[in-house]
């Protein structure tokens, strides 16, 4: 078990990389210093009502040996429809959110000038260099050594903003958390909620990554193993949403401080919660964490919607792999054009940081009830082995995440228009 979960350890570590990035580092933080520990059960129940979906990805390559947009072909063409347009409809502004903040950061890193285009098309240019050869191993390197550095500087940094900083219980036990049933708080709810801890549509990407890890190592993972690579990524990447929250809210809740819209100021800002309480000595490698955070979503997205549309036009030709000299090539032109779309976005946007990140989040979640319902259909299908149907704790666990995905969704459609 220890060598094969050695083996199978990649695709989860992957999925928290890109789960802790602006569902983290700008969500979360936000959640604590604006309403301070007042949404720590939208999270929890974020997290736990979305386990089933994003299990589903890992559980159904084992099963198959095929990705899971193989799987909504077979399930029919409304499933595979229903994926291909919510996946171009929401690509280009998830890219688009994860590179401005790591543009900003970079620009806080460096000192130098430039505005939140230029250092985005720097930064995507970076990735396109290092990710061309369409290389698993490059991405799965990298990965592991940004995942490490920021696991120890935000557990350093959450202790000491606990057992140092003057705290939420010294200075602000007198202060009221503003009201979350607001047209402004319910907006920024389902924009917490939409990618914590990431969006359904990872599902795919993990059962992408599996395989390319399986290839990687060349060895086919049991489902325990598997499964348990996952729960590593997947727990972990929950207790950094809480951190962050925990950090948002006892360095900057009730300091009459909230965060800015430019991607700027709140790099600043950002680095600001860890300086507090770590020191200024801390400022370098705190920005320098927090870059590395930001870089590996960055990269991690960069590299999986090529690939996943690049698995997407395979369908048409079942006779080629996605690893095929063509597949490479078709890969290579992904890269390059969704990356180019996505700084046509950012160039369009400006700077209006938080307005971008809000309308990523919110289109992802107000479409997860549906790519959830699909992920549901596909694993209990009649064609798959029930050998590895889920057990039924995890069944019910998925009939009450569809009902909270669909209940928070239509709650905030019947709000919004209510309004």
């Amino acid at each position: 078990m220890r060598k094969g979960l050695k083996k199978s350890i990649g695709p989860g570590l992957i999925m928290a990389a890109a789960a802790i990035g602006v569902s983290h580092l700008v969500q979360s933080t936000r959640a604590g210093a604006e309403f301070g520990y007042a949404l720590v059960w939208a999270i929890v129940l974020a997290n736990v009502f979305k386990y089933p979906f994003l299990e589903f990805g890992p559980r159904y390559a084992i099963a198959t040996g095929r990705n899971m947009i193989h799987g909504y072909a077979a399930l029919g063409r409304w499933a595979l429809w229903t994926y291909i347009l919510f996946t171009i409809g929401t690509m280009f502004a998830i890219q688009a959110a994860v590179t401005i903040v790591t543009a900003s950061l970079a620009a806080e890193l460096t000192g130098i000038p430039l505005n939140a285009g230029l250092w985005s098309a720097i930064i995507l240019a970076l990735c396109i260099i290092l990710l061309i050869k369409n290389s698993y191993a490059v991405l799965d390197l990298v990965i592991k050594i940004f995942m490490t550095v920021l696991a120890i500087s935000t557990l350093v940094a959450v202790l000491a903003a606990l057992f140092q900083s003057p705290g939420t219980s010294a200075n602000t036990s007198n202060i009221v958390a503003p009201e979350v049933w607001t047209v402004s708080g319910v907006a920024f709810l389902i924009a917490l909620m939409g990618w914590m801890p990431i969006p359904i549509d990872a599902s795919v990407w993990h059962s992408i990554w599996t395989l390319e890890r399986s290839k990687q190592t060349r060895y086919t993972p049991k489902l325990r193993e598997s499964l348990a690579d996952f729960n590593i990524g997947y727990i972990g990447a929950s207790l950094f949403a809480i951190g962050f929250l925990v950090l948002g809210a006892e360095v900057m809740f009730g300091s009459g401080e909230s965060f800015a819209a430019s991607g700027g100021e709140f790099s600043k800002q950002l680095i600001n919660l860890y300086t507090v309480t770590l020191g200024e000595w801390a400022y370098l490698f705190i920005t320098a964490c927090a870059f590395s955070t930001m870089f590996s979503t960055t990269f991690t997205v960069t590299d999986t919607y090529p690939r996943v549309c690049s698995e997407l036009l395979s369908l048409r030709d079942s006779s080629r792999s996605s690893n095929t000299k063509d597949g490479n090539v078709r890969y290579r032109v992904l890269l390059i054009g969704i990356s180019g779309v996505s700084i046509a976005l950012l160039f369009l946007m400006g700077d209006r940081f938080r307005l971008l990140i809000d309308l990523a989040t919110t289109l992802s979640f107000l479409t997860a009830p549906v790519l959830a319902y699909i992920n549901y259909r596909l694993i209990f299908h009649s064609d798959l082995d029930p050998e590895f149907h889920p057990p039924a704790w995890l069944h019910y666990l998925s009939v009450g995440g569809l009902l909270f995905l669909t209940g928070f969704a239509l709650f905030y459609v019947y709000w919004m228009i209510g309004i």
